[in-house]
């Protein structure tokens, strides 16, 4: 399908690697012009080349911690317009709630929730005056189904997607929509550094960590970064006009619920 966004100019933030990265590769398969962002310089470029070989797209690095203001200046200010805005971070890391000094409370909501809104703030004025704007926010499956130790990651994004709805709902007329994709247990870096962790901890091999958890999945796999990609570009396309304020979880059937 042509998503018909070709020389759309697109931000993904957290880029370099892992569901980020899978939304950058696919906005530029869709033809965009993609500005990519994390905090490693060398690995951006790195990153920035692989993307640019695989489909030929015009790929902008720009580093930097996007919680910062001068990250997002740079930004803005790699691209003419910004026309699609795929907001992501790194969550907090598992911690019983107990553990949660005020400090880090503080940073996960930055992170999490005041960061996304920022970016949000910044773009869509204009997205409104052209009457075109994708913002896609990538939050997690424990929005709906929260789970013990993720306690400050499900909160300040679950406020994120409270405080969008009604975003989303007033600039809808302009043909600007906001969505969030949720994403269950994905084979990204991140999960099998949790993996490996818990592997050490109990004293056991891997592979038998990674059964016990596919076995939790109706699907009984993990997701493939790719199938996310896929999932972000649609909802950027110009054919996802009439989506908004929606939260699509991609788990594999994970969540038991039907709403």
């Amino acid at each position: 399908m042509d998503l018909g966004i070709r020389g759309r100019y697109a931000i993904v933030c957290a880029s370099s690697d892992g569901l980020g990265k899978a939304c950058a590769i696919e906005l530029a398969h869709a033809g965009c012009t993609v500005v990519i962002n994390g905090r490693d310089a060398e690995k951006l470029e790195t990153v920035a080349a692989e993307i640019r070989e695989q489909t030929g797209a015009q790929v902008i690095p720009v580093a930097g911690d996007v919680s910062l203001g001068e990250t997002q200046d740079a930004l803005i200010a790699a691209v003419p317009q910004v026309d699609i805005l795929v907001n992501n971070n790194g969550g907090p890391p598992y911690r019983d709630f107990r553990q949660i000094d005020r400090t880090a409370m503080l940073e996960g909501v930055t992170s999490n929730m005041v960061t996304p809104i920022e970016l949000v703030q910044r773009v869509i004025d204009g997205m409104v005056e052209r009457r075109f704007g994708r913002i896609v926010n990538i939050t997690s499956g424990s929005v709906k189904m929260p789970l013990g130790g993720l306690d400050l990651s499900s909160g300040a994004r679950l406020g994120l997607t409270g405080f969008l709805a009604g975003v989303a709902r007033s600039v809808a007329h302009a043909n600007v929509t906001i969505n969030f994709l949720l994403p269950g247990s994905f084979d990204t870096h991140r999960l099998q550094s949790g993996q490996t962790r818990n592997a050490e901890q109990r004293g056991v091999d891997i592979e038998i960590i990674r059964e016990e958890r596919r076995q939790t999945i109706p699907a009984r796999r993990f997701g493939e970064p790719d199938e996310f990609g896929a999932a972000c570009a649609f909802l950027c396309s110009a054919q996802a006009g009439y989506i908004t304020g929606q939260s699509l979880l991609i788990d594999g059937g994970a969540f038991p619920g039907v709403l």
